[in-house]
């Protein structure tokens, strides 16, 4: 048999939501690597060429994601409706164009429907479509799985180095061309292996028990016994539970992805090279990236909620620390803390939604609960770029995000698992229905 022939053989023996998985952390590669991982770089890019404000520069990054916020919702809704297929394929499409706009702006006004083209573009292509089709396809490693994906966001941060040396190369907007021409390119590829039709509940339990090697418990294939409607999931303490600990958790992200690079290199903040603080990033990067999918694997067997309350205080530290750090090593400190506590609760946060809620309408859940959680990204980097006007450093808002780290791990223990409605109550939400109406990263 040629060696052609056995890898192929051996290729179909993987079971197929490994592939799916994969797809996912691809599309998150693509999706959030360069605009969301590499957004600061590209930050320190713009104000060189013109000058602006921090705030008016860093603000278009809570511009863009407003788009996402206020869609997120609706984006559940079709992801449920259409299929993560087509979701990659237009979000990949709008994305790919906005920025090979983004790469011709020559003023605020331009720069700023550039971002926005481009956020409401991977918002729609990226994370959403990507989760809901793992949650679908990985009942029975549903932590593991989706750290995959998360893990794809941080993935693409390794190529920062090469962003760096593409702009100072030839220059931020050929580097944002390319980036936009190899977008176009991947929404194709990713949608193909998406496509692929859901198995039936039998069947899905047979594929799920072949590759498990092992008997499951009645259920255990569907994730849930019970899958929540929307208007069901809204009624729930761990709907809300869960969405105000990951919106505190991330107004960090938001502010971060925007304000990091120049925090490591302002005189005022660590006053790194700008080699040394691309170095800064790539261990950020690298850390979260292995503790995503720690934490996954972790997650299939603890009880996630104590987990995450941990990770998070963990989070807050490297805050903490970022916000003090007079030198090069305490930077390292802070990408070392920050990279085990963002890294190791995002996949369990995100993993607790299917445990809890199940799969037939985990887009439109996830897309309502995503809704708080993108406002935060939203306002943070405006609202942290603003008060750096006015005070020149970054160490109140620092703190700040740090004390909402610090709440974020208490409000977490209140999502228990939910109990499903009651013959009753199913009848009561029949008759006046509830569905999702008006997404780096991740996170």
């Amino acid at each position: 048999m040629s060696l052609f022939a056995t890898a192929r053989r051996r290729t179909k023996r993987v079971y197929y939501g490994w592939w799916v998985s994969l797809a996912g952390a691809f599309n998150m590669v693509v999706s959030s690597g360069p605009t969301f991982q590499a957004s600061s770089v590209l930050f320190r890019a713009i104000e060189d060429e013109f000058g602006w404000s921090r705030a008016a520069i860093t603000g278009v990054a809570s511009f863009g994601r407003f788009g996402g916020a206020m869609l997120g919702p609706m984006e559940g809704w079709l992801t449920d409706k259409f299929g993560s297929a087509k979701m990659v394929l237009l979000g990949f499409t709008v994305g790919g164009a906005g920025l090979i706009l983004f790469s011709r702006v020559e003023s605020i006004p331009t720069y700023y429907i550039a971002f926005f083209t481009l956020s409401i573009g991977f918002s729609v292509g990226g994370f959403t479509p990507s989760m809901a089709a793992v949650n679908a396809w990985m009942p029975h490693r549903r932590a593991s799985a989706m750290s995959l994906v998360i893990a794809g966001s941080s993935a693409g941060g390794f190529l920062v180095p090469a962003i760096v040396w593409g702009i100072q190369t030839h220059g931020w907007r050929s580097t944002v061309m390319v980036i936009g021409i190899v977008t176009l390119a991947a929404g194709p590829v990713v949608a193909r292996v998406l496509a692929k039709r859901l198995p039936d509940p039998a069947s899905m339990n047979r594929l799920v028990r072949r590759a498990t090697r092992k008997r499951l418990r009645p259920g255990q294939a569907a994730g849930l016994g019970h899958d929540f409607t929307p208007g069901e999931a809204v009624r729930t303490r761990a709907f809300w539970s869960i969405s105000l600990t990951h919106t505190l958790t991330n107004f960090s992200v938001g502010a971060l992805s925007a304000h990091l690079f120049f925090q490591l290199t302002d005189p005022n903040g660590v006053d790194l090279s700008d080699a040394a603080a691309g170095t800064i990033v790539v261990i950020q990067v690298f850390v979260a990236f292995s503790f995503q999918l720690l934490g996954g694997y972790v997650g299939d067997r603890v009880e996630k909620r104590l987990a995450v309350s941990v990770l998070v205080l963990v989070q807050a530290a490297g805050l903490a620390v970022l916000a003090i750090a007079p030198n090069y090593w305490m930077a390292l400190l802070f990408a070392v803390l920050w990279g085990i506590g963002f890294g190791g609760r995002t996949p369990m946060l995100h993993a607790m939604r299917g445990d809890y809620f199940g799969r037939k309408h985990f887009g439109t859940i996830l897309g309502m609960s995503a809704f708080p959680m993108a406002m935060g990204m939203t306002a943070s980097p405006w609202v942290v770029g603003w008060v750096f006007d006015q005070q020149e450093t970054y160490r109140t808002m620092l703190f700040g995000l740090a004390g909402a780290a610090v709440l974020a791990s208490m409000t977490v223990l209140l999502a228990t698992r939910p109990s499903p409605p009651g013959p009753r109550q199913r009848r009561t939400l029949r008759a006046r229905p509830v569905t999702g109406t008006a997404t780096e990263p991740p996170g």
